[in-house]
């Protein structure tokens, strides 16, 4: 811990004890403090900076909230998406499946699923949780590793947009698993203004900071044409595109 937040740390202790209320109205009151400074470039980048700290920080507390299962999940319902897309006894290839939330449901809505996911402790809480007969999780690298062919479809909710060399990968998954539809989520760069004002402003504009990349339409149709798909069917929502794509 560097000295700033050490001292920022020592500052904040006798806080613990104070009402939630009075900490929000103290927060609220120190923002409005910066905003009144002159200097409106360097003011503009500390608010938005705290902002986007104040957004991690509720994204994590909401997980807890879930007891454990971002609400986003039921909110966005997203694997909505995911479900009415995939037919019965069809193979999907899961990429990135995480905790196996999303593998479950497309299980459950009757496709045959494959999960492979580069996080060992991910795919063990999947095995424990979200277990199905239709279901095999694996740990695997589908940057590096051989895949298995004969998917019909390969899923990739919010997995695209964490990788490099996107266009190369999506060849790499039609050819060794022969799927010829994708089913996409990603994040929307143009979701809101002030992601381009960050971005200027030379802040971090990513809503995570592992992203690679986030996309626009064009962008995203760049990427796929390289990798010889297009775009079927899509549909914004919440900030991101949710994208059937075929086989060209």
């Amino acid at each position: 811990m560097s000295l700033r937040h050490s001292i920022a740390a020592a500052l904040l202790w006798p806080t613990r004890f104070l009402p939630i209320r009075i900490l929000r109205d103290l927060t609220v009151g120190f923002a409005q403090a910066i905003a009144v400074r002159a200097d409106s470039r360097a003011t503009l980048s500390a608010l938005l900076d705290a902002h986007s700290k104040i957004e991690t920080m509720a994204a994590t507390t909401a997980v807890r909230y879930g007891g454990g299962v971002n609400p986003k999940h039921r909110i966005m319902a997203y694997h909505e998406f995911f479900t009415a897309r995939v037919r019965p006894g069809e193979r999907v290839l899961d990429v990135g499946s995480g905790n196996g939330f999303l593998a479950l449901s497309m299980a459950q809505a009757g496709a045959n699923v494959e999960g492979v996911e580069i996080v060992p402790a991910n795919v063990e809480i999947a095995r424990a949780r979200h277990a199905h007969p239709n279901i095999v999780y694996r740990v695997g690298d589908v940057t590096r590793d051989t895949l298995s062919p004969g998917f019909d479809t390969v899923a990739m909710s919010n997995v695209l947009e964490h990788l490099p060399d996107r266009a190369a990968l999506l060849r790499r998954l039609t050819t060794q698993t022969g799927a010829k539809r994708f089913l996409i989520r990603i994040p929307c760069f143009d979701r809101d203004w002030l992601v381009p004002l960050r971005k200027e402003l030379g802040l971090d504009w990513r809503s995570d900071s592992t992203h690679e990349t986030e996309y626009t339409l064009a962008e995203f149709d760049s990427e796929l044409a390289a990798a010889g798909l297009a775009r079927a069917e899509t549909i914004l929502r919440w900030g991101e595109i949710w994208a059937v794509a075929i086989a060209r």
